[in-house]
C-alpha cells in the first residue's frame, strides 16, 4: 500500500465512524487493537481494546448521543504503514452535555485495513462530559 492510499483508508474509516456506522469496524483486521490514552482505573474506557470491546464502547457512546458523533478529519500525514490524523468531534448527549473533543489518532494500516489505532485526547473533557455525575 502506498502512503496516499493509506491516508484515504484512514480518512474513509473516520468518515464512516462520523456517520455513526459501527460497521466501520469491519474495515479493521480481525486482530486489530484500539488504545485510548489515560491512566488505568481513572476512566473505564482507557487502555487497549480488541475489536469486540471497542465496538461495545462505540455502541455505548451512540446510545447516549442525540444525533451521533460527527468526526471531522482536520489534517493527516503518513509515513510507511502509519497515518497520523488530527480529528475534531462534536456530539450532543441526551443529558444536555456537549462533547466537542480534539484528538490525535495514529492509525496503522495492514493489507488495506486498519490494524491498530492509538487515540490521544483531552481526558479531562472526556471525564467531564461522559462520566462526571
Amino acid at each position: 500500500m502506498g502512503i496516499e492510499q493509506n491516508k484515504r483508508i484512514a480518512a474513509a474509516f473516520f468518515a464512516r465512524l462520523s456517520d455513526n456506522d459501527v460497521g466501520a469496524l469491519n474495515a479493521m483486521t480481525d486482530d486489530a487493537t484500539w488504545w485510548i490514552a489515560g491512566k488505568q482505573g481513572q476512566l473505564p474506557v482507557v487502555g487497549t481494546h480488541d475489536k469486540q470491546q471497542i465496538a461495545r464502547v462505540f455502541r455505548g457512546m451512540l446510545a447516549q448521543l442525540r444525533n451521533g458523533l460527527a468526526m471531522t478529519v482536520m489534517s493527516s500525514i503518513a509515513e510507511g504503514d502509519k497515518v497520523a490524523l488530527e480529528v475534531e468531534s462534536y456530539g450532543e448527549l441526551k443529558n444536555g452535555r456537549i462533547y466537542n473533543q480534539e484528538y490525535h489518532f495514529l492509525v496503522t494500516i495492514r493489507d488495506g485495513k486498519v490494524s491498530e489505532v492509538k487515540e490521544y485526547l483531552d481526558t479531562q473533557h472526556l471525564f467531564a462530559t461522559w462520566f462526571q455525575p
